[in-house]
């Protein structure tokens, strides 16, 4: 009898075996590639549908062009067949939201016609600028709308080495020249760029904006170094008391109570002098200041916070004005050919506030800024003068800091550089204690 069990239990197993082999072998396999047959046939893909200001392009014939001399909105539309009645209705609803006034020579324009005979016009886009565009939908009654198209941001590195100039090595490096604006910004304390020198070098993160695969600009530096007058001096970036700033790699503020210039570019024309031959007057006499050449035009930025004392024209020194910052230091902008709006006696400008425009009034054989500072009413060469810094990283802030700071040099100094970077500093000697 057990036996007989025994017999019968191998043969249900053996049985069951093969019922499994059957199964996964061949008839779900087959079920399998059935069933993937038809999710095939039965399922497709949406369809890609091409758009441009969020319009489908595959529902109308569209026609692009550029706003060309003495061309407004009727001479543009009337082109298209548009009446004079629509075009009023479009100038009428644009109030609030784009004066039809403003369009200008060379900007583009989108035109969206029906693909039937009638060709009736159902958009028209204008772009007011790279990103922001007028859309005027016209299907069933009119609406105006300002938008805003797509940016993209795309971080970049650069690093160069100067030979001539800020400037020059940007374009030399294949480097946005916007970059030195922001740079010039970031470092206007503590480099001073009427006198960089060959061998003076950057190295840059910053960020680049784009629509439509179009650069349009420069959105701002994440961090820098920059090797100045056998100095390292990295510029990180840093967010204390609500506000970003850049903090070199002791944690100190890299803005000064002054900038170091006036002006944003120009070269020095003429320095600070006990006995400088005048080129008018043809007699030797003091230049207590710097003159910069530039431009007429050229904008002069107050170098720190303060007070205008005076504002108006000075005999020689031409059109001037006269800012006192502190009970201590005082500065003066000579031969401005005018000044900035809202700028008089007793007003109180920021630092870095445009306060005038280079110019030749007075005593000038050509266009500059004779820039003078007085500390405790005495002349100083501005050249000379060192400003102390703003606060510095707060101790209580030091731990965070170090790992912010750590993050950037790291990312800074795996740049590429020609030759190497010069004396960079030590993270083991600038860590706080």
């Amino acid at each position: 009898m057990l036996k007989r069990i025994i017999i019968s239990l191998v043969i249900l197993l053996i049985l069951v075996a093969a019922a499994a082999v059957y199964f996964y072998s061949g008839n779900a396999t087959h079920f399998t590639e059935a069933d993937m047959t038809v999710t095939a046939d039965t399922i497709s893909p949406e369809p890609i549908v091409m758009r441009e200001y969020g319009i489908p392009v595959d529902s109308f014939n569209i026609i692009h062009g550029k706003v060309q001399r003495n061309q407004n909105l009727s001479t543009i539309l009337g082109k298209y067949d548009v009446s004079a009645y629509l075009i009023d209705q479009i100038a009428r609803k644009s109030k609030g939201v784009f004066d039809v006034r403003r369009i200008r020579p060379g900007n583009s324009y989108t035109v969206f016609l029906s693909q039937d005979t009638s060709k009736v016009m159902s958009y028209f886009v204008y772009e007011d600028t790279p990103v922001d565009y007028v859309l005027v939908d016209t299907r069933d009654s009119v609406n105006v709308t300002m938008n805003h198209k797509n940016i993209i941001t795309r971080v970049r590195t650069a690093s160069g080495k100067i030979k001539t100039s800020l400037w020059d090595a940007m374009v030399n490096n294949d480097i946005n020249p916007m970059v030195a604006l922001d740079l010039s910004d970031i470092y206007a304390w503590t480099v001073d760029f009427f006198a960089l020198q060959p061998g003076d070098s950057f190295q840059v993160i910053y960020n680049e904006q784009y629509v439509d695969s179009t650069l349009i600009g420069v959105s701002g530096i994440d961090a820098a170094y920059f090797y100045h007058e056998g100095q390292s001096i990295y510029a990180i970036p840093f967010v204390q008391d609500s506000t970003r700033s850049f903090f070199d790699a002791e944690g100190n503020s890299l803005k000064k109570a002054f900038l170091k210039a006036p002006l944003r570019f120009s070269r020095i024309s003429s320095r600070f002098s006990n006995s400088r031959y005048h080129p008018i007057l043809k007699i030797r006499r003091p230049h207590h200041g710097v003159d910069y050449a530039a431009p007429t035009g050229t904008p002069v930025h107050a170098i720190g916070d303060g007070k205008v004392i005076k504002k108006g024209y000075y005999g020689g020194g031409g059109n001037a004005i006269k800012i006192r910052h502190n009970s201590v230091y005082t500065t003066s902008y000579m031969h401005l050919s005018r000044y900035a709006k809202g700028i008089h006696a007793g007003v109180y400008v920021k630092q870095g506030q445009l306060i005038g425009y280079v110019g030749s009034t007075g005593l000038a054989t050509g266009p500059h800024l004779d820039f003078r500072v007085y500390k405790y009413g005495k002349a100083i060469n501005p050249l000379k003068m060192k400003a102390p810094p703003v606060d510095p990283v707060h101790k209580e802030n030091l731990k965070a800091y170090d790992s912010v700071r750590a993050y950037w040099m790291a990312r800074l100094d795996s740049i590429p550089t020609e030759g190497g970077k010069p004396s960079a500093i030590s993270k083991e000697n600038i860590a706080h204690k």
